[in-house]
């Protein structure tokens, strides 16, 4: 079990619950069972990331919310603000709990704590959110990192900036972090709007090197012209926010895809929806 300590845990209780946080974010809560997990998010009214997270249930009905320690707080504020006169509690649990990551074929957790699967990939394995503190072990986060990276997941302040990332930037349309089919939520018309138009240009996407990658934040470009930003990574392995389309326009006059020296090659992972990456970069 590897300890997340950038990672925290908000807890909404009360009748109303679950329809009003329903009514806000992006994922399906109407149908979120114990053990189960949606990713998601709340959006600006612009359409923009404010806050993502893992959210589940226990068998009380009560809803967690697994995500950024950095933003949990504002994220509970946020939250109260749209309460209004709903019979809803919001507890930020930061001071007490801990959130976990067991990766395939994970364990049986303890009592007390609160499992589901980790809903953006099988192979992330599980959550599990537990009542006490965690202890940090370096190397079991890094490996943990790894393995998302590997994956293609991202992860919000890491490859991609809150509020000023749209969902199907971060990939939240292929990976069910936006349920498409259901209700109202803040930010939704503009959300469906590039969904029906396809006009999501910019995407987060795997990247290889011939050498191990530089710091979060390096700029890439296809040729003399900038393409996008490297998120995080691991080894020759990252995660990249890139402009398609420019890297295609490059990539078809035989422009080389880089950061400063360092040449990348873009991998389409097996979870990927045909259209995107369809072109000359892809490995």
């Amino acid at each position: 079990m590897i300890h997340l300590p950038d990672r925290a845990v908000l807890r909404l209780s009360g009748e109303d619950a679950r329809s009003w946080l329903a009514n806000l974010v992006t994922c399906d809560i109407a149908g979120l069972k114990p053990g189960g997990g949606r990713w998601g998010a709340l959006l600006t009214p612009q359409g923009k990331i404010l806050f993502d997270f893992l959210a589940t249930t226990d068998e009380d009905g009560r809803l967690y919310l697994d995500t950024d320690r950095t933003r949990a707080g504002d994220f509970a504020k946020r939250l109260n603000f749209y309460r209004l006169r709903a019979k809803v509690a919001v507890e930020d649990l930061s001071e007490g709990w801990s959130v976990h990551a067991a990766l395939p074929p994970g364990i049986a957790p303890e009592a007390g704590a609160i499992a589901f699967a980790d809903p953006r990939h099988p192979g992330l394995g599980q959550r599990i959110l537990l009542p006490e503190a965690g202890v940090v072990d370096e190397a079991a986060m890094a490996a943990y990192h790894a393995r998302r990276i590997s994956l293609g997941i991202p992860e919000g302040g890491k490859d991609f900036a809150f509020g000023d990332t749209f969902p199907h930037e971060a990939l939240m349309d292929m990976l069910d972090g936006v349920d498409f089919k259901k209700g109202c939520y803040v930010g939704q018309e503009v959300v469906s709007r590039m969904q029906h138009r396809g006009t999501a240009r910019t995407r987060i996407v795997p990247v290889t090197a011939t050498s191990s990658l530089p710091a979060t934040g390096a700029e890439i470009r296809i040729g003399d012209k900038p393409a996008g930003t490297l998120g995080s990574s691991a080894g020759s392995h990252g995660l990249a926010l890139l402009r398609l389309d420019r890297v295609e326009e490059g990539a078809d006059k035989g422009k080389v895809l880089a950061t400063g020296e360092i040449g990348l090659a873009v991998v389409k992972p097996d979870w990927w929806r045909a259209g995107a990456l369809d072109h000359k970069v892809s490995a």
